[in-house]
């Protein structure tokens, strides 16, 4: 992957798609080529212009254009966020069956672009999607990194930081697991600065478990407000995606909670999950796994079932 250029495609310009290339430019200096494509060309046409007609008061100079699959060829990135919503009366399954026809019909003109980058997945359900990349695309399992729950994370240490009242940059924890219903927070992995939270509760009368309970079903659910309240989120998973990108492209070696595979890691493999992972310019340079309890055990378990199971339903 070169790394001079630094240059991205994004597919999808819906609302995630276009926060992220938003969230990019604002940024500034972590790529200077962006490409947008989307089914609907004249959409990427009209997105490009609307952003370059922001560049002047921008961080660095960046061109921006839409583009075709063939553009993908000398990319370092390709971002996913296409993908079709829930109709009504809809299975989860049945989304994630047409899910799957949109990827293939992504993947394989992306592949035959002769694309040799990392690809990188927002589309919901975020951990299968990848997985589907991954099956899709045969790239190497280190190439092919969701953004798993790595919001999650954010919006944990942001509530957490309220609740301790210390910057969140200083809170050190996690949410892993799948990127929904059966994701969870391993508390006795939960540091304030060098401190261990469960040490914290048990000290300090002021904090209590049943707190740190409350905030985590606040995170588990945070999106289901937001989407109540907007009808969708997408700003947050703009600036993660971005904080993902940045990552790869600087070659940080910075650990975030994608959804990366496992191979051996917790005692599973063949399965994408959230889970605090070292991200550089080759993509996942290592899973760091963490030394959880019996329960904590116990729920990383059942989340990958979930997973196994919603993609072992699928035919790819």
């Amino acid at each position: 992957m070169t790394t001079d250029k630094r240059k991205v495609v994004l597919i999808g310009t819906g609302m995630v798609g276009m926060s992220f290339a938003y969230s990019l430019v604002n940024q500034g200096a972590i790529c200077n080529e962006l490409v947008l494509i989307d089914i609907n060309k004249k959409r990427a046409q009209g997105e490009a212009m609307d952003l370059n007609h922001g560049l002047a008061f921008a961080k660095s100079n960046m061109r921006i254009y839409a583009g075709e699959y063939s553009d993908c060829k000398d990319a370092d990135i390709v971002v996913i966020a296409a993908g079709v919503a829930q109709k009504d009366g809809e299975t989860r399954l049945d989304l994630l069956k047409r899910n799957t026809e949109v990827f293939r019909s992504i993947i394989t003109p992306v592949v035959k672009s002769g694309f040799d980058g990392i690809f990188v997945v927002a589309t919901n359900p975020v951990d299968i999607m990848t997985r589907v990349t991954y099956e899709l695309s045969r790239f190497g399992a280190g190439r092919v990194i969701g953004t798993g729950t790595s919001l999650d994370t954010a919006r944990l240490r942001y509530l957490l930081g309220e609740y301790f009242t210390v910057d969140p940059k200083n809170i050190h924890a996690y949410v892993i697991g799948e990127h929904g219903d059966s994701e969870f927070v391993p508390l006795s992995q939960v540091m304030l600065a060098t401190k261990k939270v469960s040490e914290i509760l048990e000290s300090n009368k002021s904090y209590c478990v049943d707190d740190m309970k409350k905030i985590e079903e606040e995170v588990r659910t945070a999106a289901y407000k937001i989407i109540e309240a907007k009808q969708a989120t997408y700003y947050g998973i703009g600036i993660a995606l971005t904080r993902i990108v940045k990552a790869i492209l600087g070659d940080e070696n910075s650990v975030v909670t994608v959804s990366a595979k496992l191979c051996g890691e917790y005692g599973r493999k063949d399965v994408f999950i959230g889970v605090p992972t070292i991200i550089g310019r080759n993509g996942v340079k290592e899973i760091l796994e963490l030394n959880l309890s019996e329960e904590e055990m116990q729920k990383f378990n059942n989340s990958v079932d979930v997973l196994s199971e919603a993609f072992d339903s699928l035919s790819v």
